[in-house]
């Protein structure tokens, strides 16, 4: 390994470690998602300073150059980040499938729900109207006052109404 190549890679490793504890701080990504690109920073940095362990794994691989197994092994390791990250896509993609079904059949619920209490409420003022109109063609009784009652605009939202 060159050099050059060991310089740059020193370079980019302490970057990325920088960038990567940057955005830990500014709360833009979790520790847990960064530990990969700092553990992947360190071990670069490592072969960078001790190519011999770049050459014996290359060596042992039959891989040309200690360089090819260094992008090889870069290669290998963010193939694996992307499997793992389709992985947690996969699953995030199904709980949100299953949140929004539930979500729909509470809704439906709660429609129905609210439906049911405006056409039991309609039917309950046009009986109060009756009883109150008896009561006052007899000369007495209390009419009925609707007064403000909270009314259910959403299952997380009441109005005065």
């Amino acid at each position: 390994m060159t050099i050059t190549l060991r310089i740059v890679l020193i370079a980019v490793c302490g970057l990325t470690c920088w960038y990567t504890l940057r955005k830990i701080r500014k709360s833009q990504m979790r520790i847990e998602d960064s530990l990969f690109f700092i553990l992947l920073s360190f071990g670069l940095a490592g072969i960078s300073i001790f190519p011999q362990v770049a050459e014996f794994f290359s060596e042992l691989l039959g891989i040309f150059s200690p360089a090819n197994f260094v992008f090889l092994a870069v290669i290998f390791l963010l193939m694996m980040k992307v499997f793992t990250l389709t992985l947690r896509y996969s699953q995030l993609e199904e709980k949100l499938k299953r949140f929004v079904q539930r979500f729909a059949i509470e809704e439906e619920k709660w429609r129905d729900g609210e439906e049911m209490q405006k056409y039991s409420k309609k039917n309950g003022e046009e009986r109060n109207k009756k009883a109150s109109t008896k009561e006052s063609d007899r000369g007495g009784g209390q009419r009925l006052i609707s007064g403000m009652s909270p009314v259910p605009v959403h299952p997380l939202i009441w109005v005065r109404g």
